[in-house]
């Protein structure tokens, strides 16, 4: 590295005390007595190396040329003759003297140009994705006009050119397969005198013996191209490259180009590439899984091996979804061939799922998770939906499905058995513990064969009448036991002062209620089929229940209208005439009968509103209770037309009657329900009474 500051550039004469190789034009860089002589071999390079340091310098001299004495004496035919003397030098020292001096009739142009034509095409590869083998508008000029000159054949070049072509796509170089096309269909044009411009040819024999050679090369390439197409194509990439290679295949198998292409040989041939692309493309899944290390080896555990064939369906999922997405196109016109690619591709994936499923324990449920992600790919699969292998996946999942569902009616039917054994009916959020168990498995079994989807609509459809009879047959298990425990739990009651008129309605009672409820709610969903008669199931299950409910309401009423029944029969000793009656008397009694009933209405009212889940049904009680509550006060007083009430009985009534029409109304009943003709006969009685006592 030279500084330039402080020096001044000029021309200088040639110098003979300097030695140097080829030096003949001479410029200097002085500065304050320091003389640096630079040389060079042509007067161009010194012209130009004198102007690059004078811009450098910022000299204010300008370097002026010397005129040399052969310029002075020679303006023309001088200046031609330095030229030539340097175009001579130039050659001598590239050593092209030889090639210019000698005869180009004795040289073999053809090695030449195909020695020139490598040289070229391995320049342009050094970017090989912007050229794909394509070379540069100046490079095929160039290559053109070596042709023109000295006579090389258009078939021999373009022979040449696919031999190089062919040379860098094996060493891993992409090539553009319609450059393959253009030079294959020249070639074969030639070959087989059937040249599209119509002029009479010569055909050598090297040319055919070279084309034949480079045909059965070119097809074994493109076989390869196809077979490996995911691997030469990576994501279709270059866009169209596959089309015009199957474009190009077709012509390569053609035995004649001015012959029709034979359809069904280029069908076998790409079906034969297609079947080897499965087991390659398999091969290389199967390996990036590591399935020899996986579900083949003993010491896995059969859940571990299934978890590795999960993951091997799913990078077999996204392989031919790839291959959907980005080769589909190409094989628009062997779309069928691309099915059955597919499906060997699964054949081959089959064999390992059922190697690893033979091994699974028989109640081991782990597979399922595979059968629903294999089925849901391939049942919205346009081809493969319902294909071999699908069948196959089928075939081999129908009978774990059908023990599943055994195995599972065994265990509910189970769960009902003993946990009604053992139930202690404490409230829970719809029902009791076994109930809502029931219930849930129920749901879960039926949602999980919902969810796989089966191919098969008939077993489909099968599936689904077994699950909602198992569910229509459980829940009426559910109610039988239910009915038999509340007709137990019924007689036996709390007693909050230890009379029969403080009776309070068990909570348990309360809670098999609800059981029935929520059955019954839930039956429509579990036992209603959603394909053939809808209501098959749903319809039987339905009036059993409600014909449970219609037994425990009745039951209910009937227990809580007793307690009236009792209250009534105590009232009935003070009948005027009666031998109690004045004895009763002498104790002076207010109400208190009246007060104890009115107390056990409302706590069993309060007990029934927080305990029963369902309003309606609740509802439904009350209104039933007050009107068998009202008709046995109104039948109790018409037995009595003829005698007095006692005004112990009186006072008692009078409280029964307001009070009890005060809490059913807060609860609810209507107006029209509470003020019934038989209530307004009582009051109308209670008053005549009232008013009677009140004259005495």
């Amino acid at each position: 590295m030279m500084p330039l500051e402080g020096y001044t550039v000029d021309y200088a004469e040639p110098d003979n005390g300097l030695v140097m190789q080829d030096a003949k034009y001479f410029f200097k860089a002085v500065r304050e007595g320091d003389v640096v002589t630079f040389a060079t071999n042509e007067e161009n390079e010194r012209h130009s190396w004198v102007q690059a340091l004078y811009r450098a310098t910022g000299q204010s001299h300008k370097p002026t040329p010397p005129v040399t004495a052969t310029n002075k004496s020679s303006q023309g035919a001088g200046t031609a003759g330095q030229k030539d003397q340097q175009d001579a030098d130039r050659s001598k020292k590239l050593g092209f003297d030889e090639y210019i001096q000698s005869d180009p009739c004795k040289f073999d142009h053809h090695d030449l140009f195909k020695t020139l034509q490598t040289a070229t095409l391995d320049f342009r590869l050094s970017d090989p994705y912007c050229s794909l083998g394509w070379l540069s508008p100046g490079q095929s000029y160039v290559l053109e006009e070596y042709c023109s000159r000295y006579g090389v054949r258009g078939c021999l070049r373009h022979l040449y050119y696919l031999n190089d072509l062919l040379d860098r796509a094996e060493q891993g170089f992409m090539i553009d397969p319609q450059l393959l096309h253009y030079s294959y269909v020249f070639c074969a044009s030639h070959v087989s005198g059937s040249r599209p411009d119509s002029s009479a040819s010569t055909v050598t024999m090297e040319e055919k013996d070279r084309f034949n050679e480079i045909k059965e090369r070119l097809r074994v390439f493109l076989e390869h191209q196809v077979t490996s197409f995911r691997f030469a194509f990576p994501f279709g990439r270059p866009e169209g490259a596959l089309k015009a290679t199957l474009s190009l295949l077709e012509r390569v198998l053609t035995k004649d180009i001015s012959a029709p292409i034979s359809r069904d040989e280029i069908r076998f041939f790409i079906r034969k590439c297609l079947e080897n692309a499965a087991y390659t493309n398999y091969t290389r899944v199967s390996d990036q899984a590591k399935i020899e290390e996986t579900i083949y080896n003993t010491d896995d555990s059969p859940r571990k091996k299934i978890d590795d064939l999960i993951h091997l369906a799913e990078l077999c999922i996204e392989l031919l979804q790839q291959d959907s997405e980005h080769y589909q196109e190409a094989f628009q016109q062997y779309n069928d061939l691309l099915i059955e690619h597919e499906e060997i591709f699964w054949s081959l994936f089959a064999v390992d799922m059922e190697h690893v499923i033979d091994q699974q324990p028989i109640e081991s449920w782990d597979s399922f998770p595979l059968f629903q992600l294999l089925n849901d790919y391939l049942r919205v699969h346009d081809s493969l939906s319902n294909g071999r292998f699908h069948q196959q996946l089928r075939d081999t999942f129908a009978p774990l499905v059908i023990r599943y569902v055994d195995l599972m009616e065994s265990c509910i039917a189970q769960s009902i058995h003993k946990g009604f054994e053992k139930e202690n009916w404490k409230a829970r959020t719809r029902g009791c513990a076994t109930s809502e168990d029931m219930l849930w498995k129920l749901d879960a079994l039926q949602c999980f064969i919902r969810d796989l989807h089966w191919p098969d609509e008939m077993f489909g459809e099968h599936l689904e009448k077994r699950l909602k009879q198992m569910a229509s047959d459980m829940i009426e298990a559910c109610g039988k036991r239910v009915s038999r425990h509340f007709e137990i739990w019924i007689k036996k009651g709390g007693l909050i002062g230890g009379t029969n008129s403080d009776y309070l309605l068990p909570s348990e009672c309360c809670v098999m209620v609800n059981v029935i409820l929520d059955c019954k709610a839930q039956a429509l969903k579990l036992c209603a089929l959603h394909s053939g008669d809808l209501h098959q199931y749903h319809t039987r299950i339905d009036e059993y229940l409600e014909k449970i409910l219609g037994e425990m309401s009745r039951a209910l009423i009937q227990k809580l209208v007793s307690v009236l029944d009792s209250v009534l029969k105590k009232l009935s000793r003070y009948d005027e005439g009666s031998f109690f009656a004045q004895i009763l008397s002498l104790t002076k009694p207010i109400n208190e009968d009246g007060q104890a009933y009115v107390s056990c209405v409302n706590a069993n009212l309060e007990q029934l509103r927080q305990k029963v889940s369902d309003e309606i049904f609740t509802l439904n009680i009350f209104e039933e209770w007050y009107r068998q509550q009202t008709h046995f006060i109104f039948t109790w007083l018409g037995e009595r037309t003829e005698i007095s009430l006692h005004p112990y009985q009186l006072a008692c009534l009078l409280l029964i009657v307001k009070k009890t029409h005060g809490s059913f109304e807060l609860q609810g009943v209507q107006e029209k329900d509470l003020n019934s003709q038989a209530y307004l006969t009582i009051m109308q009685r209670l008053h005549f009474e009232e008013t009677a006592n009140a004259v005495k």
